[in-house]
């Protein structure tokens, strides 16, 4: 093979990877906006990229710095990469704002998510790895820290998200907007705001009774008709595996940001692999992995590593992303799950490492600020004319 032929096979991958680098203010990739202006690769395996961004200024720029390194990290034949600054002409302005806008009238769902709120997914890659104990506990710690955070139990057939917040109650609308009301739970100075299927059935009928009836529109009720409002975060419980509701979920939320739990065994670290690139396969971008079940440390403080170790790292490794962090073993964890007061509002080994995770992704995932930048305001505001 040629050098140019190899040269333009690493662009193509190059290409391929951005596509999965979303503008956090115009929801679209960066490929898509016409914001990648030119993919400079060398042979001794050096890249320069040179991005254009709406404002010169915008703080956004280092998280979509951050993900465009996380992206070229995957390709093999790259060693260095340098990213390049520059902004849009007004015309170059203008004609990615009119493509903003034109991909967000053509998204086939529309939501009830603002688009200034961060949506997070979490995964596992099978069920009994502690996702929805996991789930949560983040949920409660970002409220903890006085935000308001919706939690949408996407487990459909094996929901326990309100057992978990201690959260009883039956759904309700709002005759004025026809919309289903989120139960709400305040936390400190925060919110959750919770949609569950458990809300909806009764326990004790089974979820035969309802899965064919459900399964293929639930989620997309729980996005489109629920009145969810303001919230800083929103946080999915995904089901397990790559099944037809997460891919359903990608395609309905492709801005979002998924968090990968899997434990340190290295079969559960393999079969996690799969959502990975179910992920990637639909440009969602991953956030970080985190382990749980790591370890237990008995009352002599010495540390045992029951189900293996290293899963969680080798994965984090192999996907190029963040490991957050690593939850202990701790009978408080499933105490708390099983009264409805999460761990994470405790003491303790395993909530000192789940509010430590807490923290490691508000600064993965950043909330959004409307005002960081003008053209996410100037979108808005063109699209309700538009539309009014």
């Amino acid at each position: 093979m040629g050098a140019d032929q190899a040269g333009l096979e690493i662009n193509e991958k190059v290409i391929n990877q951005l596509r999965g680098v979303v503008d956090p203010e115009l929801g679209s990739d960066i490929v898509d906006l016409g914001m990648v202006k030119k993919i400079d690769f060398k042979d001794n395996g050096d890249l320069k990229i040179t991005i254009a961004l709406t404002t010169a200024g915008c703080p956004l720029k280092a998280q979509i710095q951050k993900d465009v390194r996380l992206r070229i990290k995957s390709i093999s034949e790259i060693s260095h990469v340098k990213i390049e600054w520059t902004e849009l002409t007004d015309e170059e302005r203008a004609k990615t704002m009119d493509r903003a806008r034109f991909n967000l009238s053509q998204e086939d769902v529309v939501t009830q998510i603002p688009r200034t709120t961060k949506s997070i997914m979490i995964a596992s890659g099978k069920g009994g790895v502690g996702k929805s104990s996991v789930t949560a506990n983040i949920a409660t710690g970002l409220a903890a820290k006085g935000l308001t955070v919706g939690v949408l139990d996407a487990d459909i057939w094996g929901f326990s998200i309100p057992q978990m917040l201690g959260v009883e109650g039956r759904l309700a609308g709002n005759e004025e907007t026809k919309k289903i009301v989120p139960l709400v739970k305040s936390v400190g100075s925060g919110t959750l705001k919770i949609i569950s299927m458990g809300f909806l059935v009764n326990e004790d009928k089974s979820s035969l009774n309802w899965r064919g009836l459900i399964l293929n529109r639930a989620v997309r009720h729980f996005l489109e008709d629920v009145e969810w409002g303001d919230m800083d975060y929103l946080v999915i419980d995904m089901p397990p595996g790559t099944g037809d509701v997460q891919m359903g979920l990608a395609k309905m939320l492709p801005r979002s940001d998924m968090i990968v739990v899997t434990t340190p065994s290295k079969t559960v670290q393999t079969v996690a692999t799969r959502v990975a690139s179910m992920a990637q396969s639909y440009y969602l971008r991953i956030a970080g992995v985190i382990e749980n079940m790591s370890f237990f440390v008995n009352e002599e403080g010495k540390q045992y590593n029951i189900f293996g170790s290293g899963g969680g790292e080798k994965l984090a490794h192999d996907l190029g992303v963040p490991l957050l962090g690593s939850i202990p073993i701790d009978p408080f964890v499933s105490d708390g799950s099983d009264t409805g007061i999460p761990v994470i509002l405790g003491e303790g080994h395993a909530a000192d490492a789940l509010k430590s995770i807490v923290d490691e992704i508000i600064a993965a995932v950043p909330k959004i600020n409307p005002l960081d930048c003008t053209a996410h305001t100037s979108m808005e505001t063109s699209v309700t004319i538009a539309n009014s």
